[in-house]
């Protein structure tokens, strides 16, 4: 496949080419000192089917760009069947497909790659695109448009300024506008707030237990399962299925800590979560993507004893049923404010971050302003219809 400018577009069909595929994002983002270079085994992970339980449920083709025999670039191309099986009003849906870990070391580079992946996902009967999504909605949604100016934390994208003009000049319009908050930990929160945690507090009801990692697949599967009712009226929603839940447990152990971890059961019922996880990214960073010949040790001993100042809270929810009444904002709060103390107590927490959440999350957005927190990054998810023009 050729495109402009000698860039020539090639599929990946080979060990070495997936090698080249995981190696340009290194080359590309080098001189970049906001961008954290994930471990390239991890990365392997999330590309290779067998590996990654996506593929169990997804159509995948990655590209690369070449010009004069040198990758300058590459995409995926995927389409996740659970998400054509969503209402189309909730942003995937029938004909919906996605690409995603693009990178390009110009702009002739990202639009032959684009055009590369709508025409596969053309081929394959898509007729529109949702993009970037690397790759399940779950992993890493959205371009990274607002705070560039700081690195991501655990499990967040970070991407070149210029991919914003480069992915609007091909017609990409904004589907959706997702936010993180930065939120300082020290001080606790505003006075409202600790009035709603002392109410809660008083409620024999209702109790806020950690997680357990003596029986940590019984409680990784309570939290799944609850995600999976939370969310399930949320834009972008999919499934995940119980091995994707299995699988994100599994790699989430880890770094997984018992005082940072919250379930909220309701007469002895579990009816909501908060998960929150030290920024292992602090720790990898200096690592350029490898843990040889001494990364793996000083992981290994950050895993295990870890002063985070910083901590991400990925995913919260509460059971479908109670939302948008006060005791779910309550235990919200409690939610956070148990965490909270914890994390500074036991970890030398100074800030956290809160996201994803979507923008018209009016719940989400509430409690954030609350807290006092603030908007420190933004991700756009882009939309285009695929028509004949577009090849």
């Amino acid at each position: 496949m050729v495109a402009g400018q000698d860039i020539v577009i090639q599929p990946v069909t080979t060990k070495a080419q997936t090698k080249q595929f995981i190696d340009i994002a290194y080359l590309l983002n080098a001189d970049d000192p906001h961008w954290v270079p994930p471990l390239r085994s991890e990365v392997a992970k999330l590309i290779t089917p067998g590996k990654n339980p996506f593929f169990e449920h997804a159509r995948v083709q990655f590209f690369l760009a070449l010009q004069q025999g040198q990758v300058v670039g590459r995409i995926s191309a995927h389409i996740d069947e659970l998400a054509l099986a969503q209402p189309a009003e909730q942003g995937m849906g029938p004909g919906t497909g996605n690409w995603g870990l693009m990178e390009a070391k110009d702009e002739a580079t990202m639009h032959a790659l684009i055009h590369a992946a709508e025409a596969w996902l053309k081929d394959q009967s898509m007729t529109r695109v949702l993009a970037p999504i690397s790759m399940s909605v779950w992993e890493e949604p959205g371009l990274l448009t607002k705070g560039h100016d700081h690195s991501p934390m655990i499990m967040m994208g970070h991407h070149n300024a210029d991919y914003q003009g480069w992915i609007e000049n091909l017609g990409y319009s904004v589907a959706k506008r997702l936010v993180s908050y930065h939120l300082p930990v020290e001080d606790g929160f505003p006075e409202l707030v600790k009035r709603i945690v002392a109410s809660g507090e008083r409620n024999k009801r209702l109790h806020i237990r950690r997680v357990d990692k003596k029986y940590f697949d019984r409680d990784a599967a309570i939290i799944m399962n609850l995600l999976n009712d939370a969310w399930s009226s949320n834009w972008g929603f999919v499934p995940m299925t119980d091995h994707e839940i299995e699988h994100a447990g599994k790699s989430l152990k880890p770094i997984v800590h018992e005082d940072l971890i919250r379930i909220a059961e309701l007469e002895g019922e579990p009816v909501a979560f908060m998960m929150t996880l030290p920024d292992m990214n602090e720790a990898i960073k200096a690592m350029k993507g490898s843990l040889w010949p001494f990364g793996w040790a000083k992981l290994l001993w950050w895993l295990k004893f870890p002063k985070s100042y910083s901590m991400r809270v990925p995913l919260m929810g509460v059971k479908k049923e109670l939302q948008n009444s006060r005791l779910a904002s309550q235990m919200v709060f409690m939610l956070i404010e148990y965490i909270r103390r914890d994390a500074k107590l036991n970890f030398g927490t100074q800030r956290a971050e809160i996201g994803w959440i979507l923008e018209d999350n009016q719940g989400m957005v509430a409690i954030a302003e609350a807290i006092e927190a603030t908007i420190n990054r933004e991700y756009l998810i882009y939309e285009k219809a695929i028509t004949t023009s577009n090849s």
